[in-house]
């Protein structure tokens, strides 16, 4: 049975003050992008205010280079049509889609987390039984979900994220406007990460599948098909 998959990306281009250019994370786009359609899945691709999202330039890393999901990506003329015409967040309904990804990418630290259509996006979806996945910086996008009751979604759930750790050794610690790993333990999440830093580790709990940075990314879309195959499996 064929699973409808969303992947929501930032909207925002700035690296906070600094005036750097941020967005989008290429590979943590396109790793999981390549697996869910290669297992035969319908993706669509969403931004928060939709249309074009801004990539970060820092993870293209140019002709000959690129990780091969991102090549391929770009060399997709529908793939990137398809990015270009994102659906904003608001216009989407939550219980269309088995399954809801976050992409990471530094500019998800300045919209996910107060769109307030990213929270009632995910936490809807995450009520009407669907699967909600999110790598790197992706997890911001948990930041203002909640259950239908007010609580935090991540509260009492194990979660992964670009760690603390990890955003002091690429020097934006001073930057971001608050450290991920830090937020998430407290809104009740049960934080877990490998201590290697940039070294792959996916944390799983039930339908709620995180990863730690780009090298996660893979790994990630791998345990979300798994959950999607599981959930197929279970008896109505």
């Amino acid at each position: 049975m064929t699973s409808r998959i969303l992947i929501l990306t930032t909207s925002h281009g700035t690296l906070g003050e600094t005036g750097k250019p941020t967005g989008f994370h290429w590979q943590e786009l396109t790793d999981p992008y390549w697996a869910f359609r290669d297992a035969g899945d319908t993706v669509e691709i969403a931004s928060v205010h939709g249309g074009q999202p801004p990539a970060d330039p820092g993870s293209d890393d140019g002709e000959g280079e690129r990780p091969p999901s991102v090549q391929r990506f770009m060399d997709d003329a529908a793939a990137m049509q398809a990015l270009k015409q994102a659906r904003p967040a608001a216009h989407l309904t939550p219980g269309e889609y088995d399954a809801i990804y976050l992409p990471g990418g530094h500019g998800t630290m300045w919209d996910l987390p107060d769109s307030k259509a990213v929270a009632e996006l995910i936490g809807k979806a995450w009520d009407a039984g669907a699967i909600i996945a999110a790598v790197c910086h992706g997890p911001a996008g948990l930041v203002g979900a909640t259950l239908a009751d007010g609580t935090p979604l991540v509260k009492g759930k194990r979660v992964n994220s670009f760690t603390d750790a990890e955003e002091r050794k690429v020097g934006l610690d001073d930057v971001v406007p608050f450290l991920l790993e830090s937020r998430l333990r407290e809104l009740g999440a049960v934080f877990e990460g490998n201590d290697e830093a940039f070294g792959p580790h996916v944390a799983r709990d039930g339908r709620l599948i995180t990863g730690q940075n780009p090298a996660s990314s893979k790994p990630l879309a791998d345990q979300v098909l798994a959950a999607l195959k599981n959930r197929q499996s279970e008896p109505a």
